[in-house]
């Protein structure tokens, strides 16, 4: 009997059209009700704003590292997982590394090097100063001397590229004690991104370990349509209304990408990072300047089409009204629309393929 009902209902919308408007579908209170038909304020997009632009979070590129193994090594112990949050020298991992015996060696050998020729230059000194031996002399031994030393610092710089901090160098050139055990550290406060290396394996020189990441403030890669590109200005506001999130806009690309016709513009959010993951889609919206464009951003429920053209249909006292619109920007739930509006209309959000049904009977009527 209900789906009796609905047919009788949708047999009087067909005879309501036929007598309007081509543009109206006459609809009286009980039979919107009846049929589903919901509506909603029109949602104003203000002056100067461009909505529902699909963009994509990225890390910064200057506040992502990769953690690689300096020297062929085998991993000892994993101390972090993946996500875990990690303070700026904190131990990652441990390996075990024959040839970090061997820079730690070198360094030794560098270092008592440094001492004989320091000695022999500062003898060599006071016997040029008493005559006895020739300046070309002390020009030979201050040479040797610079030239140990020069070896040293590069012997002990490499150790600090190996990890090694300068209070364990002391300690070694202090103590002669080797180790082969070395310790990787983070070198930011972050978090895990990847991990690539487990107990036991053996690696390479430059295997990478680890991806470690600071996740604020967070980038956006944003696509714009060309046509809304050209009043979008460096440092405009950025927002990522279902985060709550926040930024500016950092740089705007000079190239079209491939068939989409879009522009890449690129932006930092430093507000409500807390809710975004690299990696993930959303929806964005940037403030632009210079222009007077009046623009509406509609649910996609609302949208319909009568051939190629799209409209939404407004509440009128007698019904609705199917008014023209041109699409902008079609997001995944809404959509970026400019057309004839005061601001101040109903719109249906539900129901509307069967007003979109009634429009197609009314044109083939008249």
């Amino acid at each position: 009997m209900k789906k009796l009902s609905i047919a009788i209902l949708f047999l009087s919308l067909s005879q309501f059209i036929t007598g309007a408007h081509a543009q109206d579908i006459a609809l009286s209170e009980d039979q919107i009700s009846k049929l589903g038909i919901v509506t909603a304020p029109l949602p104003a997009q203000a002056n100067g704003d461009i909505s529902g632009l699909p963009a994509l979070v990225v890390i910064p590129g200057d506040q992502l590292y990769t953690i690689s193994t300096p020297l062929s090594a085998m991993v000892e112990q994993t101390l972090v997982g993946v996500g875990d949050a990690v303070k700026k020298g904190q131990v990652l991992a441990r390996l075990q590394s024959p040839a970090f015996i061997e820079a730690q060696r070198s360094l030794l050998q560098a270092h008592m090097q440094d001492q004989l020729t320091t000695e022999n230059f500062k003898r060599d000194q006071e016997l040029w100063k008493d005559g006895i031996i020739a300046e070309s002399r002390l020009r030979a031994t201050r040479s040797q001397r610079n030239e140990a030393r020069a070896i040293l610092t590069e012997r002990r710089q490499a150790l600090k590229l190996f990890g090694m901090s300068s209070k364990a160098i002391e300690q070694l050139l202090a103590g002669n004690e080797l180790s082969s055990q070395l310790a990787i550290t983070s070198p930011i406060d972050g978090v895990i991104l990847d991990k690539s290396a487990s107990s036991g394996q053996r690696l390479d020189a430059s295997t990478p370990l680890f991806k470690v990441a600071r996740l604020s403030p967070l980038g956006l890669e944003i696509q714009v349509p060309l046509s809304s590109s050209g009043n979008i200005k460096v440092g405009a506001a950025i927002d990522i209304p279902a985060y709550s999130a926040s930024g500016k806009v950092a740089a705007i690309g000079r190239s079209l990408s491939g068939g989409s016709q879009t522009i890449l513009v690129r932006a930092l959010i430093n507000k409500g990072t807390e809710g975004l993951r690299p990696g993930q889609y959303v929806e964005a919206s940037i403030t632009t300047v210079g222009n007077n464009m009046k623009q509406w951003n509609v649910p996609n429920s609302a949208l319909a089409r009568l051939g190629e053209q799209a409209v939404v249909f407004v509440r009128t006292p007698g019904g609705f009204r199917a008014e023209n619109v041109s699409v902008k920007l079609e997001g995944a739930q809404r959509s970026l629309i400019d057309g004839d509006f005061k601001g101040n209309e109903l719109i249906a959000v539900q129901g509307v393929s069967t007003l979109k049904s009634g429009a197609l009977n009314n044109s083939g009527a008249e």
